[in-house]
């Protein structure tokens, strides 16, 4: 099951695609406000976008905490945002990047290279006592791949948060395939 559901497949996270203007000072803004009013944010992950002017910061947040419909309208009274989206995850795509030390002696290091190169992951370093391994995909596959890592015994974990964007309609992919802009 998915961390962004419950027992009754209803959503417990929301994903907003907050575009804001590139300035020095934004994110604090934002996550100020999120404090201010308890909100939980469950992730958060931020970066430019193709246009330099602009920054687009996705947050996963618990509405649990807050109704949606309030943090948007609380979003939108901040000065730099521009847009704001709600990300359905089964009409977006979504990615998140995890990195993990796990302590494994040499002799058992092979299951954890294997268990790493089944989920298409990296090995980043080895050292004596462990190993530093990442990995990229969905969140439940990271949270499958975090989770069989528990058993060898994880010295050190980081997980990005989560990135998104809408998926794009099928229409629109075989025109841009059609027109060459398609990789």
């Amino acid at each position: 099951m998915s961390s962004t559901t419950h027992a009754l497949n209803q959503p417990t996270h929301h994903i907003l695609s907050v575009l804001v203007q590139n300035r020095p000072g934004v994110l604090a803004r934002v996550s100020s406000l999120f404090a201010r009013r308890g909100y939980n944010i469950f992730s958060l992950a931020v970066a430019p976008t193709e246009d330099p002017m602009l920054s687009r910061i996705t947050i996963v947040v618990d509405v649990e905490s807050s109704p949606l419909e309030q943090i948007v309208k609380q979003l939108f009274k901040l000065v730099d945002v521009v847009k704001i989206s709600e990300l359905d995850p089964r009409r977006s795509v979504e990615r998140e990047l995890l990195m993990a030390t796990v302590r494994v002696p040499a002799e058992d290091r092979g299951q954890v290279v294997e268990l790493t190169n089944i989920f298409e992951g990296k090995i980043l370093a080895v050292g004596v006592e462990a190993i530093t391994v990442s990995l990229d995909g969905s969140p439940d596959k990271l949270d499958d791949f975090e989770e069989l890592l528990r058993g060898y015994g994880i010295v050190e974990l980081q997980r990005t948060g989560r990135v998104a964007l809408p998926k794009l309609d099928k229409e629109a992919r075989l025109k841009a395939v059609k027109h060459g802009k398609a990789s």
